[in-house]
């Protein structure tokens, strides 16, 4: 018999009663995270997404079947952006959202060592996590911790008279999602918490417990397009009677009783129809979208992108929702009657069928872009 084995994680397994130093130390072999079921569930379990390096096998399968990797994001429709935003060398590039660094890697490896690339990200987390992937490009940038408002602010401290490339996606990002801790998921319990930036008071639970009736409904009916938003809002003012609504599954359960769904039927549906929307969907996306105040927050940039902008810069935004859509297209054909832009796209951009095939998460994705007047 062997004295010891290696398994597939690269880890060394002693038999018992072996003498080790670890054994003589008193301490025990670490062992991977254990779950119920067949398969993980909650982020820290999935083990091997979470270590690509360790694993590339898992990733290149979940990928083949259409998924996200836990733990990561894959940034949208980078070749039409790439297409239309022209980073050259030498450009100065403001991401607004970097996030996991997806689509800012795609600027760098086009700007070069003579560009630079100035990131923004409300989240500090993820700001972390794309630092050493950007630092590995090579190519000069700088992170602030701000949200959409900070991109003119930072413009003297980075000796720029203005960007040449300003680009923001405002969808949030899969690795949010997937953390069940930070309450954006409808698909794994959690605290309703939903803030992007963790140093903000109020939470998606303290949304809930404050908004009257007719505010909820009006927020489900237009940050969400929710059919049944009226009934979800009285039905979350007759359950906090019996006390504050703390955790995501307890409002997915809510939606639930109101749509009159068991998850047994839903689960049936969605097997049916791989691309239905989840029931709790939009709900979640207003109580989302109310926490971080997006939409005041995108009505900013869009006022302040032509002033940050050199002549000839340009300017693209992302959105995933049919209202933040309906502000970009509005604020660039009115800046194109204005001459402040002398070029916007005709017609919003999609997904092709091969990037929604690759990664359903696209599917809602809204890509639009406006060059500024040279005079």
């Amino acid at each position: 018999m062997p004295r010891f084995v290696v398994d597939a994680d690269a880890r060394v397994w002693f038999h018992p009663g072996m003498a080790t130093p670890e054994r003589n130390e008193g301490h025990r072999p670490r062992r991977r995270p254990r779950y119920s079921g067949t398969h993980p569930k909650r982020l820290e379990e999935r083990y091997k997404e979470l270590r690509p390096e360790a694993y590339p096998q898992i990733i290149e399968h979940l990928r083949a079947k259409g998924k996200t990797p836990a733990g990561t994001h894959i940034p949208v429709l980078v070749p039409e952006l790439l297409e239309h935003l022209r980073p050259a060398p030498g450009d100065a590039v403001a991401d607004c959202t970097v996030g996991y660094g997806g689509h800012a890697l795609e600027f760098m490896r086009r700007v070069g060592p003579t560009g630079r690339l100035i990131g923004f990200d409300i989240d500090g987390t993820a700001l972390e996590r794309a630092r050493p992937r950007l630092a590995a490009a090579g190519v000069p940038f700088s992170l602030y911790r701000s949200n959409f408002a900070g991109i003119g602010n930072v413009l003297s401290a980075e000796g720029l008279g203005g960007y040449d490339i300003i680009f923001a996606d405002l969808g949030v990002s899969s690795m949010q999602v997937d953390d069940a801790e930070r309450g954006f998921s409808y698909k794994h319990d959690g605290p309703l918490d939903m803030r992007m930036d963790d140093r903000a008071r109020r939470t998606a639970a303290d949304l809930l417990a404050a908004l009257s009736v007719d505010g909820l409904s009006a927020a489900l009916r237009d940050l969400a397009d929710e059919p049944d938003h009226e009934r979800i809002a009285r039905a979350v003012a007759d359950r906090r009677r019996r006390g504050k609504i703390t955790r995501t599954a307890e409002l997915v359960r809510l939606v639930f009783e109101v749509k009159g769904l068991t998850r047994r039927e839903w689960r049936e549906q969605a097997a049916a129809d791989p691309g239905a929307l989840h029931p709790a969907a939009r709900t979640f996306q207003a109580l989302r979208m109310l926490v971080n105040d997006e939409l005041a927050r995108l009505k900013h940039l869009l006022r302040i992108a032509p002033v940050c902008l050199r002549p000839g810069g340009r300017l693209g935004i992302i959105s995933f929702h049919s209202g933040e859509d309906r502000l970009v297209k509005r604020a660039l054909r009115e800046g194109l009657a204005g001459g402040l832009y002398a070029a916007a796209s005709d017609d919003v951009i999609r997904p092709t069928p091969e990037e929604l095939r690759a990664n359903p998460r696209s599917a809602s994705a809204r890509f639009r872009w406006a060059r500024k007047a040279r005079g």
